[in-house]
């Protein structure tokens, strides 16, 4: 008789062992970024020409299990700060990312600058740039072999390597499109640990979104994420949200060959939103998890919190945020 449950156990030990090794090179160099279901409203994380948009300083906390019953599955945690300054033309943000995966922690950490201009009386576009760097930790220790004695030579890894990126977002009341490189560093590395060059790539982001003004108290966003990495399949987001009495936010979004999720949120007062996304696998993994839980905080500092409307909205060169409770 076959032990179904042996197998079960056999296959994932065997697949958490094969993403580890297999993803190695690239959760060494590579600046392949954590990936989020509620990208919407974790937009400052990928791109940092977002952090002088918003209406009022709010600070971000997103965190996430991912594959729920694989052993050593991913779990990320993210801090970040948008900070709009007085003269609504720059900003700074603050980004400190942990992501784990089975023996391998990295985290990331930088700082934010964006400058806006005018295109026209409905139009802003933003640039922005940021610096900082990623600490790698690799301890092998912690994880459970067959073979006690292999890997070789992969007991401890630790590493450090700088990250420059920079962005482009243009928004107007209702709509935005945004596009931002997470790494320009991407010069080979040698690595006497895996005995290898690895050359990192330049991942772009690609990000839009539209608000429909249903009625008085529906509005619709759809929306869409993509993540491009030269030699990896192209990773495609849509989503599409309604905001209820700019209270309730409810939506689905789709990862093109991965994902299914749904997604809740709820404007707690004028200060804090909390939203949570649950995705079911459409791939063979789904097979092998109970899906992944994302959860998301954001508390606004400012007067008014996230809920108030933006009363420059309409005022020529006061541009400042869409009409909705950060939709964006």
């Amino acid at each position: 008789m076959i032990d179904h449950k042996n197998h079960s156990q056999n296959y994932l030990r065997a697949l958490f062992i094969g993403v580890v090794f297999l993803s190695l090179p690239a959760l060494l160099f590579a600046q392949k970024e954590p990936q989020y279901t509620q990208y919407m409203y974790n937009i400052g994380s990928f791109n940092p020409a977002y952090v002088g948009t918003v209406a009022t300083p709010e600070i971000v906390s997103t965190y996430r299990a991912q594959w729920i019953d694989v052993p050593g599955a991913p779990r990320t945690l993210r801090v970040g700060a948008n900070l709009p300054f007085s003269n609504e033309k720059m900003g700074l943000g603050i980004n400190v990312i942990n992501d784990q995966i089975g023996p391998v922690a990295q985290t990331y950490a930088d700082i934010s600058y964006s400058y806006q201009v005018m295109l026209s009386d409905e139009t802003k576009l933003s640039f922005g740039v940021d610096a900082g760097g990623s600490f790698l930790n690799v301890d092998f220790a912690k994880g459970t072999f067959e073979n006690p004695g292999e890997p070789l030579n992969l007991q401890r890894i630790n590493n450090f390597y700088p990250t420059v990126g920079g962005g482009l977002f243009v928004y107007a009341d209702n709509w935005y499109l945004g596009a931002s490189v997470p790494n320009f560093l991407t010069e080979g590395v040698y690595n006497d640990d895996v005995t290898a060059v690895v050359e990192d790539k330049m991942q772009f982001n690609f990000i839009g979104g539209y608000v429909f003004d249903i009625s008085d108290g529906l509005k619709f966003k759809p929306a869409f994420l993509v993540n491009s990495l030269s030699g990896a399949p192209l990773n495609i987001n849509v989503s599409g949200n309604f905001l209820i009495s700019d209270v309730v936010t409810a939506g689905v979004s789709y990862r093109v060959e991965n994902a299914f999720s749904g997604l809740a949120g709820f404007q707690v007062s004028n200060a804090m939103f909390i939203g949570y996304s649950y995705d079911y696998n459409t791939n063979a993994l789904g097979e092998f998890n109970s899906g992944s839980h994302e959860v998301i905080f954001k508390f606004y500092l400012g007067k008014g919190g996230g809920a108030d409307k933006d009363k420059d909205k309409g005022t020529k060169g006061k541009l400042k945020q869409i009409d909705s409770p950060r939709f964006f």
